[in-house]
């Protein structure tokens, strides 16, 4: 193996710093790079005494200076209530973000991963979902932000790959779950279990027949890592877990599993939450040699743990900060640690 040094943007973030973990495993050099809009320090608290770890505060709407080798691009905030929070920023750190680290891979000749969704295939009209459909997304409705900013940088990494020969990676990635999820950021598998372990009413928007696939945070993270090391296999990959569950299945499974007493409260459906939502791997499987191994029960058992943690105060967790552009425009870099 040789060792590299590997630029992680979102890499504070839920998933961000289980890949964080997984490369400095690996013994590569890490630059952590996060604004820290719904990252948290917390999240990469225990690597900053590791020597080949590096913290940045940046925001990749704005250009970034460094030589890497590779670039997994992960920055984007991912559950609606983060970006319908600022749209017109989520637009911007799909598509600005994507236009600076693929320029960045284009001068240091890295080999760059894009992060996409999922989302992409909006409310979809083929089911499961593979790679070749080309999805039903609502170009002015409230997720457009995320859809269509993922889509958008798709189209740039293929146009990069294209015109500039960049050495270019591409997944869809499906509902994930795992500990370090944020409790507030309406996600259900989030959202269930710490109404639940609070005794709080689980709530359900719409009749709970729509479907999810549920991806445990490892599995992700191995196909992650082993589309980055494919020799040719740009993608775009769907990497998700292809069980089906109904969100009242999932609902009812997290009270079972906390013991809790809490009634399902049921609420309107939001516009353009899609119906159904499930990954053909196919692909994966063939190119990758991939697929998911943990079921959502025990995935589900290491989450609840967590939270049951989290509630406890240990370890300490902390809320996400809030940037709001105005101040990242002034601020657009800073060294959060260097440990070297």
């Amino acid at each position: 193996m040789t060792r590299k040094r590997i630029l992680v943007t979102g890499g504070a973030g839920f998933l961000g710093s289980f890949l964080c973990e997984r490369l400095l495993a690996e013994g590569h050099d890490v630059l952590c790079v996060d604004n820290f809009f719904t990252g948290s320090r917390d999240n990469v608290l225990h690597l900053l005494d590791d020597p080949r770890f590096e913290l940045l505060r940046h925001d990749v709407t704005f250009p970034l200076y460094v030589e890497i080798d590779e670039i997994f691009n992960l920055a984007c905030p991912a559950s609606p209530i983060h970006y319908q929070f600022d749209p017109v920023q989520t637009v911007k750190t799909n598509v600005h973000g994507a236009i600076n680290m693929l320029g960045l891979a284009k001068r240091t000749r890295a080999r760059i991963f894009q992060a996409s969704t999922s989302e992409v295939y909006g409310d979809p009209m083929v089911h499961p979902q593979p790679e070749t459909y080309r999805g039903s997304v609502n170009p002015v409705g409230p997720r457009a932000c995320y859809d269509e900013g993922k889509r958008c940088a798709e189209t740039l990494f293929f146009d990069y790959h294209r015109q500039y020969g960049v050495d270019i990676r591409v997944a869809r990635i499906f509902n994930t779950y795992g500990p370090r999820m944020h409790s507030n950021d309406g996600r259900v598998v989030s959202n269930f279990i710490v109404q639940a372990l609070r005794g709080d009413p689980v709530t359900l928007y719409g009749d709970g027949s729509q479907t999810r696939s549920f991806c445990y945070v490892e599995d992700l993270i191995e196909g992650i890592v082993r589309l980055m090391q494919s020799r040719d296999a740009t993608g775009p990959i769907n990497l998700g877990n292809p069980a089906e569950f109904t969100i009242r299945q999932l609902a009812e499974l997290v009270i079972e599993m906390t013991g809790s007493s809490s009634r399902i409260e049921y609420r309107p459906l939001p516009q353009d939450d899609p119906l159904q939502r499930k990954p053909d791997i196919a692909r994966a499987q063939a190119e990758l040699g991939w697929q998911p191994r943990i079921a959502l029960r025990e995935g589900i058992a290491r989450t609840i743990a967590h939270f049951e943690a989290a509630l406890r105060g240990t370890p300490a967790q902390s809320a996400p900060i809030l940037f709001p552009p105005a101040a990242l425009a002034k601020a657009p870099a800073e060294i959060v640690a260097l440990p070297r």
